[in-house]
């Protein structure tokens, strides 16, 4: 294959990536080797490739690429999770426009809707992933609502309901007013608001007025006419339509007058009881807490603790219902708006104050949740956490970075029952059945349901048209937190060949956002289900954001379109790009110089090549010692950056383990092996010398290829003529291990004298082509690799000396000194170096006559700190030191 003269990636992603696809080399069945298995994130089955795929999935493949390179048998599972909330939102957002309510449809016709809205949208973002040279096993591609996966979902239903682990009940759930339907508490994301506190009256009932003067501590409010009342502080004065009690502190010294009273809600006119908890903070507000079963959880368990009543006073959709009395139809906070001024006009409101709170908001449709009472299904967690909590915490299972497991412990160690239930059409439907007379009955299928109703009612004649199947959906992340085990089939066919081979799984690369959203529910699904972890490591990646530090969204039109980019800069550029600044578990700070960065060094690994392959080969030349010596340091050089980067792999620490390859390449094969190894312009190279390159080359390609997959096999492709199915995807490395410490400590040494001599020849402007001759004084600690100093330096010879020749510059490596005698060049040169060090004298004697006078002011040496004054006398020694030298370097030179 001819090898084009510049680099373009569009002439190989593709073709090679259909040549893999071809051969079937992504593809995984169970054998005898050594399993590595890695589950994808399941991305919205509608959504598009965004940064934070780009970065995951690239850290994904980089793992699957190394394993496949170690012998093993890496299979790396693709799908797509159904998105309840948001595919709902966007196939009600299509009706919409087409004048469509889903009110107006049947569950059945909107459902259709939503599968043509899926499988038109369904799968783009898989697509793309190719783009990007992911791995995957494509034929094993699911979705978390394929028959298989929604069975799987059914089954364990009924098991964790059979198990007495799922209940339903009213419970106080965070209900999202857009999406209409209850969220779990992580799926809450509390943002800082700046708000109002406000101040309103409630009036005791019945008020006799009597005590004129409250006892001591107490603070009793009386209006003009002497009537007394309570002030309680909210944040939340369109709940007082919900009010059922007040709730003051029995400690409370300024409160004790309410005992046993009764108040009155503002603008309602309902007489309500105070009671006493000590759950009341006496220093929040006035210590009096308005309470409102329906809409707070805290005041839900007060309403439980004290049997009050519960007036639920929203409709659904955040406007206020029948049972308010009062805005009915209004929305919650134009209400809020509105009864400030109502308040304010009736006398009611004593003050308002700024006020910073925390604000639940709807992880999906970023609009505040509301507290709500409501019948939904929930999951008994405790069981769960008993059991997932341990093999983080023993490091079982290892989370990277490890700080993440205290996060996971802390929501553990605090978990509440999750509610499971969703009131969406699109998703797992919940598989229970109520009866004509009442009660319910849980299976599997319409089939089971109507056998269990059967024995439940004792009534035979039954049939199925007489039971109706709840509504509600099941969340979205129930069925997701099976995934580790429903792609291998393990949850409807327990303990079959796959899920016994590849399960548990090896890595699972994840964002530390749904830690417990998924993370910590698969560990728990995996133990209840498996008897054994999901996966044995977790590896959190951080947050892309800008190089400004922003978090790249949509809204801020700071995110590039990653098909843009990879069009730009080709896939091997952007992962590179990526992995550049993408550190486990730290947010990574994105930059499209990174991606420049990586293509530029698809072009250097490019030139390289083209250059060895460009020299003609001779058995007849024989091996230079330079080429000789170059050879056995890169060897050693090359063993010891392999070996680094497999230790890094095994610490997760992908950004380093590519930083080390990236240097390795760069800096030391193009810079100094292959202009050690170079043969003369014409001339042609050893055979021996040439081969053992093209193998140093095939090991970089191994090295390089897990994050840079499309060049590297290319360029391996091109090595040697493959077989057809032959790639370097699944080419072993193969590198040894032995490393010449001492000899490679050496180099290190000779590469400083080299650069130090290339140094001079830039500073005196010497040609490349002018001989120069190196003096080491007293003892050469290099001497074996002098071939090496006198080819890159070109030098004359290399000479031990007693002492330097005076007209000579000279430099020290370590403790030994070396010299390049400067006599040779002429009376040109020496002018030049003359009249250079002259005008440099001059510039040092002005400096030194201003630091002098200031030194001689008294009234600056008497009124300085000390600090400033020895700073000048170091300035004017500093000075004097070099002028001296200067002088002497003149004086030698003109001797000369």
């Amino acid at each position: 294959m001819e090898l084009a003269s510049k680099y373009n990636p569009a002439d190989v992603e593709g073709k090679w990536y259909q040549y893999w696809l071809d051969h079937k080399l992504f593809s995984s069945k169970p054998d005898g080797r050594e399993p590595y298995t890695i589950v994808i994130p399941p991305p919205n089955v509608t959504g598009v490739l965004h940064m934070g795929h780009m970065l995951n999935n690239t850290i994904q493949d980089i793992l699957v690429r190394r394993a496949r390179m170690e012998g093993k048998n890496a299979c790396w599972v693709p799908g797509t999770d159904h998105a309840s909330i948001a595919t709902e939102a966007k196939v009600v957002n299509k009706l919409a426009a087409q004048g469509i309510k889903k009110t107006d449809l049947t569950r059945d016709e909107f459902l259709k809707h939503a599968w043509e809205w899926t499988d038109e949208h369904g799968g783009i973002i898989l697509k793309q992933l190719r783009k990007l040279g992911a791995s995957c096993d494509w034929d094993r591609t699911a979705f978390t609502m394929d028959e298989k996966r929604s069975e799987s979902v059914l089954k364990v239903f009924v098991d964790l309901y059979n198990k007495g682990l799922i209940y339903r009940g009213v419970r106080m759930v965070n209900w999202d007013p857009k999406a209409l339907t209850a969220l779990s508490d992580e799926e809450v994301i509390y943002k800082e608001e700046h708000s109002k506190l406000y101040y309103l009256k409630y009036y005791v009932a019945d008020d006799d007025m009597s005590g004129e003067t409250g006892a001591e501590g107490e603070v009793v409010h009386r209006d003009a006419s002497g009537r007394r009342y309570a002030v309680v502080a909210t944040t939340r004065p369109e709940t007082i339509m919900g009010d059922t009690a007040m709730c003051i502190n029995p400690a409370d010294p300024k409160n004790q007058w309410l005992k046993g009273k009764k108040v009155i809600v503002p603008l309602v006119n309902r007489v309500i009881p105070v009671i006493q908890d000590d759950y009341v903070d006496v220093e929040f507000g006035t210590g009096c807490l308005k309470v409102t079963p329906a809409h707070d959880v805290n005041d839900y368990m007060l309403g439980e603790k004290y049997n009050l009543p519960a007036i639920d006073i929203f409709n659904d959709n955040g406007t206020l219902s029948e049972a308010a009395g009062l805005y009915v139809g209004m929305d919650r906070f134009d209400v809020r708006e509105q009864i400030e001024k109502d308040l304010q006009h009736a006398g009611l409101l004593e003050k308002v104050e700024a006020y910073t709170n925390k604000v639940g908001f709807s992880e999906r449709t970023n609009v505040a949740i509301e507290p709500k009472l409501s019948m939904q299904w929930f999951l008994k967690m405790q069981h769960f956490a008993d059991m997932a909590l341990p093999p983080v915490m023993n490091d079982d299972l290892k989370f990277y970075p490890a700080k993440y497991k205290n996060t996971y412990k802390n929501w553990l160690e605090n978990i509440k029952d999750w509610c499971i239930s969703r009131q969406l059409w699109w998703g797992h439907r919940i598989p229970a059945y109520f009866l004509p007379e009442g009660g319910y009955v849980v299976a599997a299928t319409p089939e089971e349901a109507l056998k269990l109703a059967q024995e439940k009612t004792g009534n035979p004649a039954l049939k199925a048209e007489d039971l109706r199947q709840d509504e509600d959906c099941l969340d979205t992340w129930f069925s997701s937190w099976l995934w580790p085990i429903s792609l291998f089939d393990g949850i409807l066919n327990p303990g079959n060949e796959e899920i016994n081979y590849y399960y548990p799984t090896s890595d699972l690369v994840t964002g530390p956002d749904i830690i417990f959203f998924w993370v910590a529910r698969m560990i728990m699904a995996g133990y209840e289900y498996e008897g054994k972890m999901p996966f044995k490591n977790v590896y959190f990646t951080g947050i892309v954001r800008d190089k400004l530090g922003r978090k790249m969204s949509k809204s801020l039109g700071n995110s590039p379109d990653p098909l843009d980019l990879i069009d730009r800069y080709g896939a091997d550029g952007v992962r590179m790009g990526m992995m550049l600044s993408a550190p486990a578990g730290n947010d990574i700070l994105f930059d499209d110089a990174l991606c420049e960065q990586g293509r530029n060094f698809n072009n250097k690994i490019w030139n390289a090549f083209r250059l060895i392959k460009g020299w003609e080969v001779s058995a007849e030349v024989p091996m230079p010692e330079a080429a000789g010596l170059a050879m056995r340091w890169f060897e050693s050089k090359q063993n010891a950056v392999a070996a680094e980067v497999a230790d890094l792999f095994g610490k997760y620490r992908l950004s380093e383990a590519l930083m080390a390859v990236y240097k390795l390449f760069w800096d030391e094969f193009s810079s100094w092996y292959l202009e050690m190894i170079k043969p003369a312009y014409g001339q042609p190279i050893n055979k021996k010398v040439y081969e053992t390159t093209i193998g140093f080359f095939d090991n970089l390609l191994h090295l390089l290829h897990p994050f840079m997959p499309f060049i590297t096999e290319e360029l391996w492709q091109h090595i040697i003529d493959r077989k057809d199915g032959e790639s370097l995807m699944v080419s072993p490395i193969s590198m040894s291990t032995e490393v010449d410490e001492a000899f490679v400590q050496q180099f290190e040494v000779v590469k400083e004298v080299i650069s130090n001599v290339r140094s001079i020849r830039l500073q005196k402007n010497i040609a490349q082509k002018e001989a120069l001759e190196l003096q080491v004084v007293g003892e050469n600690p290099v001497a074996a690799f002098d071939a090496v100093i006198v080819k890159m330096c070109n030098l004359s010879a290399i000479s031990v000396v007693e002492a330097k020749a005076d007209a000579s510059v000279a430099f020290m490596v370590g403790v030994t000194e070396y010299s390049i005698p400067l006599g040779a060049y002429g009376t040109l040169f020496f002018e030049a170096e003359i009249a250079r060090m002259e005008a440099e004298l001059k510039h040092k004697e002005g400096f030194l006559q201003g630091v002098l006078k200031k030194l001689s002011n008294e009234k600056f040496v008497n009124n300085a700190p000390a600090a400033v004054i020895e700073m000048e006398r170091k300035k004017q020694a500093d000075a004097e030191s070099i002028i001296n030298s200067l002088k002497e370097s003149i004086a030698a030179l003109k001797k000369a």
